[in-house]
């Protein structure tokens, strides 16, 4: 059976025989058009904008019956006429949305000049049961009122002087953070997840790349490129090798680090055996490929159906990162590779492997 295509995106052939790709919403919808060509490296972040165009599009222009100078109305115009708000990554812009959803829901009628810090500070503490919840919150609070009230003079049913969430904070908890994969672990999973099944796609994907979820749910064959070179065996004749690499603009910061990645052959042959989609290494049932929390809660399933209960993506990425430090990989070396532009990331992991290493060679000492 032909593998179904994606959300929107159409196929014409001109009239001089060339084929067309473009994206539109419905039959009177907009034409985007894709002038990459199918399958290449810029034919999928073509086509995820003009995704991104339609959603915006469908949000810019607040609702009538959002009462004027109403929280509601506020976060409407907010996000139609906000620079910043342009300029956040589409998976933030989605959990800011789900935000305000909840928001809205409670308080959207209220008057925005009727919201001061103790509300905020309320709204803080009901989420600190689980404290990330909490800080997105805050975070999501604070680009709007900040915004809102640099504007207060455009829209005068702002009338507010004083950003509401200034001196509001939420205590960081103290936590391990996400539990990092073992050995034994892996292994488990593979046992459950041979080659040829998605699960085990998703598995080395995460395990020989490094990339975060979102980054993970999109990198596809569109992002390897192969080098050809021709080197001199030790009998002198020459052999032509080729090399791919994966190389692929971060979520994480809005596309403007490109990690490149060599492949491994270990995940050559997992991508082989497949499954795989056509815009995606890592796809559903139906070869199309995931949004990046759907994947979070695929790749969670398969964990928890091979015993795995305690663990996440997130921490295949931190035993890729320990397993590179303790072999060698120098602070910038790991920043490459995972994207990071903060040393301070990296370093966590050279530390750590330093530390081993001295520990290792002091015990030797204690004989002595």
């Amino acid at each position: 059976m032909p593998r179904p295509r994606p959300q929107y995106l159409h196929k014409d052939t001109s009239r001089h025989g060339k084929t067309v790709w473009y994206v539109r919403k419905g039959k009177r919808g907009k034409k985007h058009r894709i002038r990459a060509e199918y399958g290449a490296a810029e034919f999928d972040e073509q086509y995820k904008a003009a995704i991104d165009a339609i959603a915006e599009k469908a949000k810019a222009a607040p609702k009538p019956d959002a009462p004027g100078g109403s929280l509601q109305w506020g976060w409407l115009i907010y996000k139609a006429e906000s620079a910043d708000w342009k300029r956040l990554s589409r998976a933030t812009r989605r959990q800011r949305e789900n935000i305000m959803t909840h928001v809205a829901t409670t308080g959207g009628a209220a008057k925005i000049p009727t919201i001061d810090q103790a509300a905020i500070q309320a709204g803080v503490d009901r989420r600190m049961h689980t404290p990330f919840q909490a800080k997105n919150f805050l975070q999501t609070m604070r680009g709007l009122f900040k915004w809102l009230v640099a504007n207060r003079t455009k829209y005068p049913g702002i009338g507010l002087k004083v950003d509401p969430t200034a001196g509001v904070s939420v205590k960081k908890p103290k936590t391990l953070g996400f539990l990092e994969w073992t050995y034994a672990e892996i292994l488990k999973y593979e046992e459950r997840w041979p080659i040829g099944t998605r699960q085990r796609v998703m598995l080395d994907v995460y395990c020989y790349t490094g990339l975060r979820r979102g980054d993970a749910a999109v990198v596809g064959r569109q992002h390897v490129s192969i080098q050809v070179s021709t080197i001199r065996d030790i009998t002198g004749a020459e052999v032509t090798v080729s090399r791919e690499t994966i190389s692929l603009a971060t979520e994480k910061s809005q596309g403007r680090t490109i990690v490149h990645l060599p492949m491994l052959d270990v995940l050559k042959v997992t991508l082989a055996a497949g499954p795989t989609g056509d815009l995606s290494f890592i796809c559903t049932e139906r070869r199309r490929p995931y949004k990046k929390e759907s994947l979070g809660n695929a790749f969670k399933d398969a964990c928890v159906e091979a015993g795995i209960l305690d663990k996440s993506a997130h921490g295949l990425r931190k035993a890729a990162a320990t397993r590179a430090a303790d072999n060698g990989a120098t602070t910038h070396e790991l920043m490459a590779i995972f994207g990071w532009i903060d040393i301070k990331e990296a370093e966590i992991y050279t530390r750590a492997a330093d530390r081993k290493r001295l520990a290792a060679r002091a015990m030797s000492k204690l004989g002595t």
